[in-house]
């Protein structure tokens, strides 16, 4: 039987740690601000509902990053429903066929909860976004942009998370 006290598996264990950590890419968190929301509407908005909501929104950008990155649909099905859900597999599928991949980066969101609707089945917010955008063409990069704009989102409870019903880039 080997124990972990053992020095030299301890070592082996620490040594695997070590590489393990330095292999993996380091993946910047974006800077997230929340304006505060204690009535958004008719309805009045419960912490927790407000951090699911951030804490759903925030994961999908993750979800996009990497259905586009990946040109993968099923990597939007987690986060996105309705027309949002059919507007990014479509732009996915496209791209696909092109033979082109995007990246995303956010560093930033500024997000402001504006309405959450009198039953609970929505809630719109808006967040002003800061991400790197790169444009890669069958792998090898083309185009790489900082953009600062703003989004118009409208999330729907399901079972267990808050999804993205509607993602809508909105002129500044």
């Amino acid at each position: 039987m080997i124990n972990a006290s053992t020095p030299r598996l301890a070592a082996l264990i620490l040594a695997c740690l070590t590489l393990g950590g330095l292999a993996m890419p380091a993946v910047e968190q974006p800077l997230v601000k929340v304006a505060n929301a204690d009535s958004v509407g008719p309805r009045t908005l419960e912490p927790q509902t407000r951090a699911a909501v951030v804490r759903d929104y925030l994961a999908s950008w993750q979800s996009l990053n990497r259905a586009l990155d990946e040109n993968n649909v099923t990597r939007l099905d987690a986060d996105f429903t309705g027309i949002a859900k059919e507007k990014l597999s479509e732009t996915v599928e496209e791209q696909y066929r092109l033979g082109l991949r995007t990246r995303y980066q956010d560093s930033k969101h500024d997000i402001s909860l504006v309405f959450y609707s009198p039953e609970g089945l929505s809630i719109e917010l808006l967040d002003s976004v800061e991400y790197e955008l790169q444009l890669l063409d069958h792998d090898k990069l083309q185009a790489t942009q900082h953009i600062r704009t703003q989004y118009l989102a409208v999330l729907t409870p399901t079972e267990v998370r808050w999804k993205v019903r509607i993602l809508q880039s909105t002129p500044q």
